[in-house]
């Protein structure tokens, strides 16, 4: 068993993964909110391509298929941040287990943390990606919307 003196710096050293999942909760609840406004969104734009004909209704669904690509990306980003949070967890029971048993190898919290922080990269990768075709549907909004000011 182990001592408060040396329960308290495996205490210290758990804090930064713990940190780390305060960090990805919130880009998590970002996330989530963005893939909401993107749902909406979609929903919205198929009602309304039920209702027009022609060039118009073309753009609705071409920026219903960019959301849906959108989603697509934003639930990746969901999953790898998950993923991350998850192995943020396991790094601090890991933590605990190699002072409690008292295991002096260190690869195993070295494989989990780089996992945790790969799947962070790989979650923010996805979702600037997802940023940047969000700028896809708003060109396809925008310039359908110059050329029937052109037109008219």
């Amino acid at each position: 068993m182990l001592s408060i003196k040396e329960l308290i710096p495996v205490l210290q050293v758990a804090i930064g993964p713990v940190i780390l999942i305060s960090g990805v909760g919130l880009l998590l609840l970002s996330m989530t909110n963005r893939l909401s406004r993107v749902i909406e969104r979609a929903r919205n734009l198929l009602s309304f391509s039920e209702t027009v004909d022609g060039p118009v209704k073309q753009r609705t669904l071409a920026q219903i298929d960019i959301l849906w690509g959108q989603a697509q990306l934003i639930r990746k980003s969901i999953l790898f941040a998950a993923v991350s949070v998850l192995c943020a967890a396991l790094l601090i029971i890991a933590l605990f287990v190699t002072a409690l048993l008292g295991l002096e190898d260190a690869w195993i919290i070295s494989v989990i943390f780089m996992a945790c922080l790969f799947s962070l990269i790989a979650s923010l990768i996805s979702f600037i990606t997802d940023i940047n075709r969000s700028l896809g549907a708003f060109r396809v909004e925008l310039y359908g919307y110059e050329n029937e000011v052109k037109g008219s």
